[in-house]
This record gives structure tokens, C-alpha cells and sequence, in this order.
């Protein structure tokens, strides 16, 4: 595909909502009801696409996971728009790559100006919440970019992961300690949420990030016991992760920390299971949307089962394609897999046009998925892009947000380097395009194959045919010259336009 095919996409994109119009007053005239569904979006923190029931792992315990993946749509070539989590959080709010807000990385904010999905679908009369990880911002409420700001009615949210016992701030209030497991907490919080909007007659937007199973590791006993016989073989090797102890780095047997992982796996899936039982106790599950995905690929202490190359951070396999599953049983009645590319930057065009909003008038790099929710998408109608630039920011550049503001308040277990429990975010001002601002490990993907350049390793170009190589270990560059050449054009035209957005054009 050219990149001439690509704008047609964005193109089609904003006349999306013309044509849900058409299709739904088709459908009331043939006596079709057609309601727009309840959403919540379920996201683990560094939930690798191998560990699943259903993907096959030897021994990972999902049930729920695997039971909405055995009866709604499984999406087998689903991606995080970033390589981890901050990046992957803010193409999910705004349906455009992190870069466009100089979200570049983890402990990197939003910037206030985006549109978030959460004010589109407060917009078209949804109650809006948003429960654990946020990690776009600090979550207090001075924060410009915290979730109430970004169209979230309510929060109870953490500005980074959290394990057993978490702090979380409830509106932006101070941070207060709730006893218990956190994925449990957090979709407590979530269906009182729910009943609430249920009783006053008004659908609901719910975004329920969890902090599992993002390292360090904490389990109850009940889900350890689980993995108390992984085989003497397995995860034998040592491994560098964060000690619960001292917060600081240690390493520790891989079979001991993946029993620990894996039981914190299995709890967020029980929680899952809780919701989807209190929304059929209620008569809500139905026409509520479930949609369940990672925000990057298994972390380097917890490759052990991973098929694809390498691991979180990185714009291989391994980094970015995760486990995604969507059950809405009013739509999805029947079971069904699909092998078509999505990435987290779809969510946001996707509900739009579910709920009849206009697309943001600014650029956008995920498509509305409604075709392929109707059974009717085969292939994508334009590439994905990957990039993770270096850079960052320019020598000198000013900070775009005061810093003073933010300054995180919700501690974890993890200390910081220089021994705070919190964490403080960045984002700067970046006034002009460079020629250097176009470095850094980068790649898109079209149907079947996948063009990867590694601007940190000098390694070159690299393309893979995913269909037939997923593990990416055959690079046919040479071979397939035509193809790479055509890929490099959309990606390089591409980065143009981010890095457009960057400087802050798309506010004007």
C-alpha cells in the first residue's frame, strides 16, 4: 500500500460517522433496534500476547480470558501502539501515536490539548470513570493532564502500577492505602460504578487499567498455590526485577518470580470474571462491550514462553503484539478469530463510530474496527507505525507542562533513582523538526509483511513476511527490495506528520 492509500484511510475516517448514520437509519427502518453499547476497556500492565490459556501457554491459569476469547472475537494480530506502557496509554485516549503529544516514554505525560476519548463519549452521554493505572500524568487534582481532565467523571487511579495493598487517589484527592488484592480493588470500584450509572438510566464509559502483572511481584497465597509445581526445568535462570524488600534491584530464580507473576495473572483474570458475572446478574452483558488487551510485550524477567523476537521496549514482535480479545455478545453472537491487524489506536475511532461522534479534527492513526466487529473487515485499509525516537526532547527545550504540577503523590513499591517512592512526569516544548528528530528504532506494518529499522543498533533495514514468519527470523530485504522500498516511503512520510503534531500544529 502507498501512503496515497493510507490518507484515503484518514479520509474515510472522517466521513465514518456520515455513513454509521446511513447504516443505523437503515437498520431502524427495517425494525432493527440498534443501541449503542456499554464500553469498558480492560488493560493488563506488561501482559505479553503468550501468556494466556488460549495462546497456548503451558501453564498459565485464564480462564475468564479464555472463555471470552473461546465465545466473542479473539484478535490474533493485536497491537500496543507503543512499546511500553505510558506510549501505549495515550494512542488508547487519543487514537494518535504518542509521539504526536511527546509521550515518549514511560513517565512521559499526555499534553492537555488532545482529545481524549473519554470527553467524545461524555460527549454522546456516557458516564465516564476510569479505575488504576493512569501513568499519563499525575492523578491529583492540580494535574492538567490527570483523568478528570482528560473526560473521566471519576477516578480512583494510580500515576504508575501498584501490587497488593495499593495507594490510590480518589479524584485527585490524597493518596489513601486500601487493604486487599489490587485487580479485585480496582473492579470493586468498577461495577459500584456501574450499578450506579445502571440505576440512573445512563450508559457507561469505564476504563479499568489494572497494575498486574507489572513487576515487583505480589501474589496471594490462594493464587500461588496455583504454581507451586512449575517443573524444575523451567525458568531456570537468574533474573534482574525489583525486590519487594528494599525496592531497589535484586535477582531472583526466574521460576520464582514467574510463579509469583503468573499468580497475579490469574487474579486479574478472577476480576474479570467478577465483572462479567455482576453484568449478567444485572441484565447488562448483553450490550456491554468488553475489550481486553496488554500495553506491551513481556518484560525481559518474564520471557520464558515468548514465540516472537524479542521483548517489551522493543519494535520487534515481542514488544508490541499482545493479547487482545473483544466480547460484546448483542453484536458478537457467534465466535470468531481474526488474523486483520489492530492496534490500541484503533479504540478510539472504533467507539466513535459506534456511539455516532465525530472523529477529532486532527490526525489520527488507528481506524474504526466497526467492520470488523460486523464480520466484514478482512484485511486492514492501511498500515500500522511503530517508532520510539531517542531524542525526546531538544537541548534547551522548555517544559511544556510547570513542573511543579507534575509531581506524582502515589507511591510504590519501586523506588525511583533517587530513592522517592513517587514519580514526578516530563514533557517539553519542541518548536522545530530536526533532522535528527527522525531517528530511533521504527517500523510498519502492512497485511503480510513488516518493514523494521533499528536506528539505535545500526543494524539497517530489515522486512519480514509476518504471515509466514512471525518470529521474525528471515529478513528479506534483499529479495523483496520493491516492497521495502514502498514501506520506507510510508513510514518516512509518516514520521513527518508526527513530528508536525509535535511542534504543537495540530492546537492551532
Amino acid at each position: 500500500m502507498n501512503f496515497g492509500s493510507a490518507l484515503v484511510c484518514f479520509v474515510v475516517l472522517s466521513i465514518g460517522i456520515f455513513s454509521f448514520d446511513v447504516r443505523a437509519a437503515d437498520e431502524r427502518a427495517r425494525g432493527v433496534s440498534l443501541v449503542a453499547p456499554n464500553v469498558v476497556l480492560l488493560m493488563g500492565d506488561d501482559h505479553g500476547w503468550d501468556e494466556t490459556g488460549y495462546n497456548g501457554h503451558p501453564y498459565l491459569k485464564t480462564p475468564v480470558l479464555d472463555e471470552m476469547a473461546r465465545t466473542g472475537l479473539r484478535l490474533d494480530r493485536f497491537y500496543s501502539g507503543g512499546a511500553s506502557c505510558s506510549p501505549t496509554r495515550a494512542t488508547v485516549i487519543t487514537g494518535r501515536h504518542h509521539h504526536r503529544a511527546g509521550t515518549f516514554a514511560p513517565g512521559w505525560s499526555t499534553r492537555p490539548e488532545e482529545i481524549s476519548i473519554a470527553q467524545l463519549m461524555h460527549g454522546a452521554g456516557y458516564a465516564t470513570a476510569h479505575f488504576g493505572k493512569w501513568h499519563l500524568g499525575p492523578v491529583k487534582a492540580a494535574s492538567p493532564t490527570n483523568p478528570g481532565a482528560m473526560g473521566f467523571d471519576t477516578w480512583l487511579s494510580h500515576d504508575n502500577f501498584f501490587e497488593l495493598d495499593p495507594s490510590l487517589s480518589r479524584n485527585g484527592g490524597p493518596p489513601q492505602v486500601i487493604k486487599g488484592e489490587s485487580s479485585e480493588i480496582i473492579m470493586a470500584e468498577a461495577i459500584r460504578y456501574i450499578e450506579a450509572s445502571r440505576r440512573a438510566g445512563q450508559p457507561f464509559f469505564v476504563v479499568v487499567w489494572f497494575g498486574s502483572p507489572h513487576e515487583p511481584y505480589q501474589a496471594l497465597p490462594k493464587d500461588l498455590a496455583l504454581y507451586d509445581q512449575l517443573p524444575a526445568t523451567f525458568g531456570n535462570r537468574q533474573v534482574k526485577l525489583t525486590s519487594n524488600t528494599t525496592g531497589r534491584n535484586t535477582t531472583r530464580l526466574q521460576r520464582d518470580v514467574l510463579r509469583e507473576r503468573f499468580a497475579e495473572i490469574t487474579a486479574m483474570d478472577r476480576s474479570i470474571g467478577q465483572l462479567r458475572e455482576h453484568l449478567s446478574a444485572v441484565g447488562l452483558r448483553a450490550n456491554t462491550l468488553l475489550w481486553y488487551c496488554g500495553d506491551n510485550g513481556t518484560p525481559q524477567e518474564a520471557v520464558a514462553t515468548v514465540p516472537f523476537r524479542s521483548h517489551k521496549g522493543s519494535i520487534y514482535e515481542g514488544g508490541i503484539r499482545v493479547p487482545g480479545v473483544i466480547e460484546w455478545p448483542a453484536k458478537i453472537s457467534r465466535p470468531r478469530v481474526s488474523d486483520v491487524n489492530a492496534v490500541t489506536s484503533d479504540i478510539l475511532p472504533t467507539l466513535c463510530e459506534l456511539v455516532g461522534r465525530p472523529l477529532p479534527r486532527r490526525p489520527l492513526d488507528g481506524l474504526s474496527l466497526r467492520a470488523l466487529l460486523d464480520g466484514t473487515m478482512t484485511e486492514r485499509a492501511a498500515p500500522i507505525c511503530f517508532w520510539d525516537n531517542p531524542i525526546a526532547r531538544h537541548p534547551g527545550a522548555k517544559p511544556y507542562i510547570d513542573p511543579e504540577l507534575q509531581k506524582g503523590t502515589t507511591p510504590l513499591v519501586k523506588l525511583g533513582p533517587d530513592g522517592t517512592a513517587t514519580r514526578d512526569f516530563q514533557n517539553y516544548q519542541h518548536n522545530e523538526i530536526l533532522p535528527q528528530d527522525y531517528a530511533g528504532p521504527r517500523a510498519v506494518i502492512g497485511n503480510r509483511f513488516k518493514l523494521a529499522v533499528d536506528g539505535t543498533k545500526g543494524s539497517g533495514r530489515e522486512l519480514f513476511d509476518l504471515r509466514a514468519d512471525p518470529a521474525e527470523k528471515n529478513n528479506l530485504i534483499a529479495t523483496h527490495a520493491a516492497e521495502a522500498k514502498k514501506l520506507e516511503a510510508v513510514l518516512q512520510t509518516w514520521q513527518r506528520s508526527v513530528l508536525e503534531s509535535l511542534t504543537g500544529a495540530d492546537y492551532r
